[in-house]
């Protein structure tokens, strides 16, 4: 029987696809037992669940790509455009959020008030932590491309030094967030002015949380050698995602926060 040799990686049999699926439906169904009974031991299971799971298909991917050499450049290409129908599918997903604040903001209704924001509900002022938040997060932009640049280069100390105070930035954003919402003078409960900030700025900082991990990620891999000057495309993966958060971030805070309060 003859051997076809090709460029494409065929991938073997791998659980953590199935696993997964289970653990994400488990980790949503168990948010309706946050909201109606206000427990959090099953979704924190759930949780637990997932980002072990991940752990162990990131592991799998690491040792295709650097290990065992996988990922040649057809293989790369494939994973670029998944990236990028990736990105376009999330901003379409943070469209609706802005689509509904317009929907509500421009025309408001007679149980608002006719006013926006509705009658009765201070806003938060723009210009304290949500300029900060802004500050912070173009920092960080301006980091990571300086430390793809040290990849390139093959300047590896400053490529450790920029993304370790990348992920630090995501982090301190992370914490400017929860003080900012312990210190809101609205909830999620209060109109739709109230539902659609926490849900835009939450899956923001959801998106942030989740962009942070994934450069703790690639910080680990460059700690171990696992990239060189030309083969380093889960960092650019890692980086692109970043960078579409932080161009979010300047719509919410230019829409939601600025031209909404």
């Amino acid at each position: 029987m003859m051997k076809v040799f090709h460029m494409y990686h065929m991938v073997n049999i791998s659980p953590w696809p199935l696993l997964m699926g289970f653990a994400v439906l488990s980790a949503v169904l168990s948010l309706v037992k946050v909201f109606t009974l206000s427990s959090m031991s099953s979704f924190v299971f759930c949780m637990m669940c997932v980002c072990y799971i991940f752990f162990l298909w990131e592991k799998d991917v690491v040792r295709e790509s650097t290990f065992q050499g996988f990922h040649c450049s057809r293989v790369v290409e494939g994973l670029i455009y998944g990236m990028i129908l990736f990105i376009i599918s999330e901003i379409f997903f943070f469209l609706s959020f802005f689509w509904a604040f317009f929907h509500s903001s421009l025309n408001p209704v007679v149980d608002l008030g006719t006013c926006w924001p509705p009658m009765g509900l201070l806003p938060l002022n723009p210009f304290g932590v949500p300029l900060l938040n802004t500050v912070v997060l173009l920092a960080s932009g301006v980091s990571i491309t300086l430390c793809h640049q040290s990849m390139i280069n093959e300047d590896w100390n400053n490529a450790k030094l920029s993304l370790g105070v990348t992920w630090g930035l995501g982090l301190y954003f992370l914490g400017l967030q929860y003080f900012e919402y312990k210190m809101a003078g609205f909830s999620i409960s209060d109109s739709v002015f109230g539902s659609i900030f926490f849900m835009s700025t939450g899956f923001h900082g959801f998106h942030v949380m989740v962009g942070t991990g994934l450069l703790i990620i690639m910080f680990l891999r460059v700690v171990k050698n696992h990239f060189s000057m030309s083969h380093h495309f889960g960092f650019e993966c890692a980086a692109w995602y970043w960078h579409f958060v932080d161009v979010v971030w300047l719509f919410l805070f230019s829409v939601v926060y600025w031209w909404g309060s």
